[in-house]
């Protein structure tokens, strides 16, 4: 996955749930006081992302206008 253009940290508004997106197309996503929550995998084409969590749920998510979209949530990057 080089040059992922969405790598980084996405996190909800209030900050309860982020999302780590690695460089290497894992993620680590945390909620509330549980630093990894979940994780997996992520496979992102264009501006759409599909997850693979490490049990086997599946979830996806859109890329729009610098906004990450995924399951009725709204993340935004964190710098």
């Amino acid at each position: 996955m080089e040059n992922n253009k969405y790598a980084g940290m996405w996190v909800t508004r209030d900050g309860y749930i982020r999302h780590h997106l690695l460089p290497n197309g894992r993620y680590d996503e945390g909620r509330g006081e549980r630093k990894s929550a979940y994780r997996g995998s992520y496979i992102i084409t264009g501006d759409h992302i599909e997850y693979v969590d490490d049990t086997g749920f599946t979830a996806d998510g859109d890329f729009r206008n610098g906004i990450l979209y995924h399951a009725g949530m709204v993340l935004y990057r964190e710098d």
